[in-house]
């Protein structure tokens, strides 16, 4: 079957789109060999260097892997959480930066994706995650903590939390909320919010967690939000205070 692309675009694009959309789809299956190189140029009458750069950008990607020798040629790959995770990350950070997403949006957007795990961290919660949110809520309060290795603390705190939910849809869902949102908000909040309440809000949701109470520790999440957005407000008062005068 031959494939019409479009001459006046760029070939390589089209026909890594076409092959993309087919995994996707299904229609090429994950460990699946592709059509090889001569049978791709044939189907979209192209030349092999075009079909090469198509396959690069799959590969790329990581839908595709390549294999040598008589049994080799491109396969399809299979992507991990794990693998896709960075990428995710990455783009959300770019997504924030590159777009007017007010302070406030952030912090709805990322507790609003974390209350969803709680009532699943709270039935599901492992002694490896318990002893991963304590061992940062201990961290938080060690004397001489610089600001950086509390916001980072803060994030892996919160990434125990989602972790304890045990499920990995989710988890890579809210990369973007934990990875890319939160440092954002805590280089705008650190010089301003108080350790000792943030260490006491942490113990609340990781006692209630222990517990098996998704109602106390969604109480705590909910204030840690308030206090959150708060703080945000406050910065902006000090720094419209600070161009006036």
């Amino acid at each position: 079957m031959l494939y019409a692309l479009d001459q006046n675009g760029d070939l390589s694009v089209q026909i890594a789109k076409k092959l993309r959309n087919a995994i996707i789809e299904g229609t090429l299956l994950v460990d699946e060999r592709l059509p090889s190189e001569k049978e791709l140029c044939d189907r979209f009458s192209v030349s092999r260097p075009t079909v090469r750069e198509a396959l690069k950008r799959l590969a790329a990607q990581n839908l595709i892997r390549t294999q040598r020798g008589a049994s080799g040629g491109a396969f399809v790959n299979r992507i991990s959480y794990n693998d896709a995770y960075p990428r995710h990350i990455t783009t959300s950070t770019l997504l924030l930066s590159m777009n007017d997403i007010t302070f406030e949006t952030a912090c709805e957007a990322r507790f609003a994706i974390e209350q969803a795990c709680i009532p699943l961290a709270a039935k599901r919660r492992e002694p490896d995650h318990l002893a991963e949110m304590r061992a940062e809520i201990h961290r938080q309060g060690q004397e001489g903590l610089s600001d950086v290795g509390f916001c980072d603390s803060d994030v892996s705190f919160h990434k125990a939390m989602v972790h304890a939910a045990g499920n990995p849809v989710l988890r890579f869902q809210i990369a973007s909320a934990i990875e890319a949102m939160q440092p954002l908000m805590n280089m705008i909040t650190f010089t301003q919010r108080n350790r000792a309440m943030i260490i006491g809000i942490h113990t609340t949701i990781a006692d209630a967690i222990e517990n098996h109470d998704p109602i106390v520790a969604s109480s705590g999440l909910t204030e840690l939000a308030d206090y959150t957005i708060s703080l945000g407000k406050q910065m902006r008062t000090i720094q419209k205070t600070a161009k006036e005068t």
